[in-house]
């Protein structure tokens, strides 16, 4: 394992797309977890003249919205709200799709058909619909919204847990941990899972840029937290105005983009590292 991890660790280094991805991404951090001291007080509140074109007042830089509230401060505290929902509903959904695939690839028979067919009664069901009508019944915060969409995320994973688990699961390791009367649990856990982990963490990069489209997507429909300013809610209170004030939608959407270009930069970049086939060729 140690011989495999820095000849990965060079290979992301010198990948261009991995390195312009994670500075992105460090940068959306940093905003995010310096927002509050960037711009103390409620970014909800009303600050100034509404509509300020941006650079038209050097107070607010990029402007007021129609309530007159600062738009920066309301870009940098609504990448906690994105960046908190995306992440968290990944990690709902990869612990979720873990759990179910591990046991459905390593028991097989009728564990991995009972499985196979909850998973599949998920995949049929539009995960967007199911997390709206979650929402609807639940109260709209950012605690119901990120197990909403984790919820309705972990199929995706699963399959892919499932399949590694498959081809793994007869390997010479796992026969010697049986040999030496090692139980399920620690196979599962300590042998296989460890081995599995390079295509779980590339498809979480994309679990999280996906929930953070579908947070901002039921923000833009009025279904997100009230309390909470996020991009998508940002979008959506600016769409009416599309022509006379476009950054008030423009700048968020930007932001919306930069965050999915640096998960899926990020992602593509540790498939390339952790691929073994993709590692050989190079």
């Amino acid at each position: 394992m140690e011989a495999r991890r820095w000849p990965a660790l060079r290979a992301l280094a010198r990948n261009p797309s991995v390195v312009s991805g994670a500075a992105l991404l460090l940068a959306l951090l940093l905003i995010a977890l310096f927002a509050g001291r960037l711009f103390p007080g409620d970014p909800l509140d009303i600050v100034g003249q509404p509509l300020l074109a941006p650079g038209q007042d050097p107070q607010y830089w990029l402007g007021t919205d129609s309530l007159g509230r600062d738009v920066l401060a309301e870009l940098a505290h609504g990448s906690r709200a994105s960046l908190a929902i995306g992440v968290t509903a990944a990690l709902i959904g990869v612990v979720i799709g873990t759990l179910v695939g591990a046991l459905a690839g390593y028991f097989g028979g009728w564990v991995d058909d009972i499985l196979m067919r909850v998973t599949e009664l998920f995949q049929t069901t539009p995960s967007f619909l199911f997390v709206i009508v979650i929402v609807s019944i639940g109260h709209p915060s950012m605690t119901v919204i990120s197990l909403a969409i984790g919820v309705t995320s972990w199929p995706t994973i699963t399959r892919l847990v499932r399949a590694e688990f498959r081809s793994l699961v007869q390997s010479d390791f796992v026969m010697a941990a049986r040999s030496l009367g090692f139980g399920h649990a620690r196979i599962i856990w300590r042998e296989i899972l460890p081995n599995a982990l390079p295509p779980i963490i590339v498809t979480t990069s994309v679990m999280v840029a996906t929930a953070i489209l579908m947070e901002s997507a039921l923000s833009f429909l009025g279904m997100g937290d009230p309390n909470v300013v996020s991009w998508g809610s940002m979008i959506g209170d600016g769409r009416e105005m599309l022509r006379t004030a476009w950054y008030l939608t423009a700048l968020p959407g930007g932001a919306l983009v930069l965050t999915v270009l640096a998960l899926n930069l990020l992602g593509d970049g540790l498939n390339d590292a952790l691929n073994p086939r993709l590692a050989e060729r190079s």
